[in-house]
C-alpha cells in the first residue's frame, strides 16, 4: 500500500524541506486544469523540459539530501529517459458513460536519479502556467509498472486504481493485475473489462465527483487548508483502514499546486508482477 503525505502535511513538509518561512494557513488550492487525453510527443518534451529545469534540479538536490544520505552538493541529480504517461481509473468509466476509457491521463512522470543511486518520480501536469512539476515522490513505481505492463500485454493501457493502490494493464477486453493489490482485486488471471467495471461501480459509484459524498468534503480524504498535519488522513491511508475513498480530479495539481510546495516524501512497498 502506498503511504502519502496528506495535502496539509505536504505543505508543511515542503516548507521545511525548501527552507520557506512557516505559514499559519496553507496557500489557496488552485482549481485543476484538465489534462490532455493522451501524452503526445510535444507533451513529453514539455514535461522533460520542466523536469530538467535548473530550479527543479536544485529542488531535487534538497530532496535527495533531506535525510543525510548524500550531501546537498554531492547529490547531482539527473533525469533519465523520457517522461511516461501515468493513467488512473477514470470516473467516467466508473459512472458507465458510453465510450469511456477505463483510465485517463493524470500526469507525466520523469525519473530522477541522484549520484548515490536514490530514485524519485517527478510528476508533471498541465497547469495554468503550462507544464510544471507538481510533486516529487520517492521510488520508481511509475516506470517499473509501465515496463511490466508493456511486457505482460503489449499495447495495453497501464493504469492505477489509486483508492487501493492497485496497478493493472488493460487491453482486448481484459484487465490484468501488475501487483499484489491488483491480484487481490481481480485475481491472478485478471478479469473482463465488464466485470472490472461492475466491481469499481459498486465500490465507487456513489462517491464520484458531484456526489453527496464529495459535496460533504469527503472526496479524496483531504482536510481543508490549515488543518493539523498529523490529523489529516490521505486517500490511501483511509482505504487501508477499510473506507471507500474516491479520487479528486487532477489530484496532483489540487494537492500541491506547483514546485514551491512540491517536494514531499512517499514510502512505497516494492512488489513484482504476478501471473
Amino acid at each position: 500500500m502506498t503511504l502519502r503525505v496528506s495535502a496539509a502535511a505536504a505543505v508543511l513538509a515542503a516548507t521545511a524541506l525548501l527552507g520557506l518561512a512557516p505559514q499559519a494557513v496553507a496557500a489557496p488550492v488552485p482549481q485543476p486544469v484538465p489534462q490532455p487525453e493522451a501524452a503526445t510527443t510535444e507533451h513529453r518534451a514539455a514535461a522533460g523540459r520542466a523536469a530538467g529545469a535548473p530550479d527543479t534540479l536544485a529542488t531535487l538536490s534538497r530532496f535527495f539530501a533531506r535525510e543525510g544520505k548524500v550531501s546537498l552538493t554531492a547529490a547531482q541529480p539527473r533525469i533519465e529517459g523520457e517522461a511516461v504517461p501515468v493513467n488512473h481509473l477514470s470516473p467516467d468509466f466508473v459512472a458507465g458513460r458510453p465510450g469511456a476509457s477505463v483510465a485517463r491521463l493524470e500526469f507525466l512522470a520523469s525519473q530522477a536519479v541522484s549520484s548515490d543511486g536514490q530514485r524519485a518520480a517527478l510528476w508533471t501536469a498541465r497547469t495554468e502556467n503550462g507544464w510544471q512539476v507538481v510533486n516529487i515522490a520517492t521510488g520508481d513505481d511509475e516506470f517499473r509498472y509501465a515496463r511490466l505492463g508493456a511486457a505482460k500485454l503489449p499495447g495495453g493501457t497501464v493504469f492505477r486504481e489509486p483508492q487501493i493502490d492497485a496497478w493493472y494493464v488493460a487491453g482486448g477486453g481484459r484487465v490484468l493485475p501488475l501487483d499484489e493489490d491488483g491480484v487481490r482485486a481481480v485475481g491472478g488471471g485478471g478479469t473482463t473489462l465488464g466485470a472490472y467495471r461492475a466491481r469499481v461501480a459498486e465500490a465507487y459509484g456513489d462517491k464520484l465527483p458531484g456526489s453527496a459524498y464529495a459535496e460533504r468534503g469527503a472526496a479524496g480524504g483531504y482536510a481543508e487548508a490549515g488543518a493539523d498535519a498529523d490529523a489529516v488522513p490521505d486517500a490511501v491511508s483511509a482505504a487501508a483502514e477499510g473506507a471507500q475513498v474516491p479520487w479528486t480530479a487532477g489530484a496532483a495539481v489540487l494537492v500541491l499546486g506547483g514546485l514551491a510546495a512540491a517536494a514531499v516524501r512517499r514510502s512505497r512497498r516494492r512488489v513484482g508482477a504476478r501471473a
